[in-house]
């Protein structure tokens, strides 16, 4: 059986920021499973190094190395990958962090560095992409939200701005740049299991509330994302834009 050409990507560039570990990773594979070139990007070169060559022998995979928000970094690997690799038909906008506070206990320091991260690389990634797909008029750009975009919980509302932030930024983006062709959209992961979350999973008591607020009844595995990623990937999606698909077992469904 064959893959339908709605859902075909294979052969397609795409740059995946935030890669080295946990969805990031788990959406590289994703996208090197269905025959797409990959660009892995993190900050620290050992560790990405290390998925680099994990990864290998999935498929044609690429690293590169940098500060996602900063923008002259940014300008000068977009424009690396682009003659090193290939045009970029799929950006996936990944890179995210995360911490766990009361507000009182913010830093001014704290709330930056998820500005930063969170939000200010989705926005300095999406438009030097941008400004290389809209000459070519076709691209996709999945900006990587959470349920956290629509919803809180105490200790986390700095995290939940820059979510919220990104929800906007991404139909913003859509505005922009659909008349060129270009698709943006956000994927919303609700509550994974992966290293970042190991602390929360080994926690029975918050565990328990993730199981029993989730009407799947368990946490989501990374490899729940990848059906939804290669949806907004490919031409399956080509008139969806500006749109948040919450993969998250229903959790915002229910009260």
């Amino acid at each position: 059986m064959t893959a339908s050409p709605l859902f075909d990507i294979e052969g397609r560039v795409a740059l995946i920021t935030g890669s080295s570990r946990g969805i990031g990773r788990a959406l590289a594979q994703g996208l090197l499973e269905a025959g797409c070139t990959v660009v892995l990007n993190g900050r620290d070169e050992a560790v990405l190094a290390r998925t680099h060559a994990e990864l290998a022998d999935s498929g044609s995979v690429f690293a590169r190395a940098f500060d996602v928000t900063d923008s002259a970094a940014a300008a000068d690997n977009v424009a690396a990958i682009e003659a090193e690799v290939g045009p970029i038909d799929i950006l996936v906008n990944n890179a995210g962090t995360q911490r766990r506070a009361p507000l009182v206990d913010f830093t001014d320091d704290d709330w930056q560095r998820l500005i930063d991260t969170n939000l200010t690389s989705a926005f300095v990634m999406g438009r030097e992409v941008a400004r290389r797909m809209t000459p070519r008029g076709h691209g996709k750009i999945i900006n990587i939200c959470s349920v956290q975009s629509e919803t809180v919980r105490p200790g986390i509302a700095p995290y939940s701005a820059t979510k919220g932030g990104l929800k906007l930024l991404t139909k913003g983006m859509c505005a922009d740049l659909g008349p060129s062709g270009i698709q943006v959209n956000g994927l919303g992961p609700g509550y994974f299991a992966t290293e970042l979350t190991e602390a929360l999973v080994a926690d029975e008591e918050f565990s328990a509330w993730v199981r029993g607020r989730t009407p799947a009844g368990r946490w989501g595995r990374v490899s729940d994302l990848i059906g939804a990623l290669i949806f907004l990937a490919s031409p399956a999606s080509d008139f969806v834009n500006g749109q948040v698909l919450y993969v998250d077992g229903g959790m915002l469904s229910v009260l």
